[in-house]
């Protein structure tokens, strides 16, 4: 029987059919996962940017929106005097400006702006801002000494360079259960009196007495210029800040006016912050990064990469009540306002990606706009009396 069988395999042309064929549904593969992984690396590229956004701009608005907490919107009463000038934190060596009250009084607001006083992105300058607040966590201390040893009470001394504690004193200990950092070095004592408040730059610490200090060399340590016990009086009860805790009807000396109220007078003792933010472009050039400065301690990077931070605010007189304004001294219609009258700040964050994006060649960037109604400055008296 014969067995009939071919031997000679597929044709060239059927070879060239099926090798196209073959390209083709191997091609396709290839430009679906090369799509895939661009599609993926735009993701991921915009979810950092939007974390960075979210990063960046959450503690921003909290801070914000605890600005001016028990100071209010009057600020808080400053030294004055020939060559005065006050260290603020920033990009570059920056003082602060003060406004001036209706008694000639020099203060410092609980919003100081800083419009195009950071660095330019990529054409476009950037703003800083600074806040004052108060310390929600750490304890409120009374003077003077009604009770002994009582660790919520503490004493002045006469001539103001410290203030003593009891011998168990969350200020000085610190109380990690509540968690009450200790005072450090370079921290802010808010004074709030019958008569005023004022506000100093901690020093030392003597942890044998108790006693924090308020040496007037708080220059010599980087710190703010806020101790300065030979500061010229301006008016009656003014200059030195806390000579505002004595009674405001006296003219006070350089020398008298570093003294504080007397020891009968209440003081109400608060742990105050300076919370300044701005774009760091030094650290990293070409990475620029929203930067949270606490007081005048170690800059901390938020967020990057940020591209845009541009602040604007709503100002509240009681008629024209001026929005979108860019910074101070301002005017409209010739009436002068100052920053003591903000009550809104509108924010504007942009940021971009850390790399570029592989399908776009480009970074993948995102902007957030908001705004922010300062809870301590934006309550109104409608019924003054």
């Amino acid at each position: 029987m014969r067995n009939l069988s071919r031997e000679d395999g597929f044709t060239i042309v059927e070879m060239m059919v099926s090798t196209a064929v073959i390209l083709l549904v191997l091609g396709g593969a290839l430009q679906t996962f090369k799509d895939s992984l661009a599609i993926n690396d735009s993701a991921a590229q915009l979810a950092d940017a939007n974390q960075n956004l979210r990063a960046g701009t959450n503690q921003l608005i909290r801070d914000l929106m605890m600005a001016g907490r028990i100071i209010g919107t009057e600020g808080i009463a400053m030294p004055t005097g020939s060559g005065i000038s006050f260290a603020r934190p920033g990009p570059t060596n920056l003082n602060f400006d003060m406004v001036a009250d209706g008694n000639a009084t020099l203060q410092l607001p609980s919003i100081t702006t800083g419009y195009h006083l950071g660095p330019t992105i990529d054409n476009s300058t950037t703003d800083i801002i600074t806040i004052m607040t108060v310390d929600e966590f750490m304890p409120v201390v009374a003077t003077p000494v009604t009770v002994v040893n009582s660790p919520a009470q503490a004493t002045i001394s006469a001539d103001g360079t410290y203030v003593q504690f009891a011998a168990a004193s969350q200020w000085i200990d610190g109380d990690t259960v509540n968690d009450t950092p200790k005072i450090k070095v370079g921290d802010l004592v808010l004074y709030v009196g019958v008569n005023g408040n004022a506000i100093q730059t901690v020093t030392s610490i003597d942890l044998v007495q108790h006693r924090i200090n308020f040496a007037s060399g708080d220059a010599v340590n980087d710190f703010f210029h806020f101790n300065q016990p030979s500061a010229t009086v301006q008016a009656a009860g003014t200059g030195r800040p806390l000579a505002v805790l004595k009674d405001p009807t006296l003219t006070l000396t350089a020398a008298q006016a570093w003294q504080v109220a007397p020891s009968t007078t209440p003081v109400t003792l608060f742990k105050a912050l300076m919370i300044t933010y701005y774009v760091d472009n030094t650290t990293t050039p070409g990475t620029p990064r929203l930067t949270r400065v606490l007081n005048h301690f170690t800059p901390q990077a938020l967020a990057g990469v940020v591209e845009d931070l541009d602040l604007t605010y709503d100002l509240y007189d009681g008629s024209v009540n001026p929005t979108s304004v860019t910074g101070f001294p301002y005017s409209l219609s010739g009436v002068a306002y100052s920053e003591s009258q903000i009550r809104k700040v509108n924010l504007h964050v942009g940021v971009r990606s850390e790399t570029l994006s592989k399908p776009l060649q480009d970074y993948i960037r995102n902007h957030i706009t908001t705004s922010v109604n300062v809870r301590s400055l934006a309550a109104v008296d409608k019924y003054p009396s």
